[in-house]
């Protein structure tokens, strides 16, 4: 079983076209959505209405910045903080080019930056790029799910 893409985004707007997108790229991942950073913890920690779903952490997790309740910061901190979540790849999806957002997001151990490109055409292009690398050409770490199923692994 694949796992999925948790995608968390609060603008309408950006997440039928994110979505969109990684349609396009033709992933056979399950993309989860989450609206805000306080649900995208407790999907990661399987807390609340999240507390009964399957084990295994996604694929990747595609994060904005300005989110509502708890932002894309917090929640990247929250996920290399905790023992079990560190290894998932992160890539924060954001309009924003200011630069503190991206050197904290570095910081934190953001795995890839992204500013969202304003042109369709990019947009659906940079985020099937992403699906594609993070969920089926990206080496997991060795003991990973994925990795174990490789053959010759």
């Amino acid at each position: 079983m694949l796992k999925p893409i948790l995608l968390v985004e609060d603008n309408p707007q950006d997440l039928e076209l994110t979505l969109i997108a990684l349609e396009r790229s033709q992933l056979a991942n399950e993309v989860i959505v989450v609206r805000d950073g306080a649900e995208a913890l407790d999907y990661l920690f399987r807390r609340d209405s999240y507390a009964q779903r399957l084990d295994g952490n996604p694929a990747v997790l595609l994060l904005d910045l300005k989110l509502p309740k708890v932002d894309g910061l917090q929640v990247l901190e929250a996920v290399r903080q905790s023992e079990e979540l560190r290894s998932i790849p992160v890539v924060m999806l954001t309009s924003s080019r200011e630069e503190p957002d991206l050197s904290r997001a570095y910081q934190l151990g953001v795995n890839a930056y992204v500013v969202k490109p304003v042109e369709f055409k990019e947009f659906v292009s940079a985020i099937s790029d992403l699906g594609i690398f993070w969920a089926v050409l990206n080496e997991p770490p060795p003991g990973s799910v994925r990795a174990q199923r490789r053959p010759g692994s």
